[in-house]
């Protein structure tokens, strides 16, 4: 299970990262410090997302 959820977090943080990082900008911080801090908030919630995920995978599989 551990193998899936690290493919799965190569797809989750880019696009939760990204979404974190189009919403500050939308928002309208623009600075270099705000962006940062999106982009690293993303990557550390699709930690435990990624893990759910593949663990629901696996559970219907089963």
């Amino acid at each position: 299970m551990m193998r899936l959820a690290s493919i799965l977090y190569s797809l989750i943080s880019t696009a939760l990262a990204g979404t974190a990082v189009i919403a500050v900008l939308t928002a309208g911080m623009v600075s270099l410090n705000a962006i940062l801090v999106a982009a690293v908030a993303g990557f550390v919630v699709a930690a435990p997302v990624s893990w759910m995920v593949a663990r629901r995978l696996y559970d219907e599989e089963a």
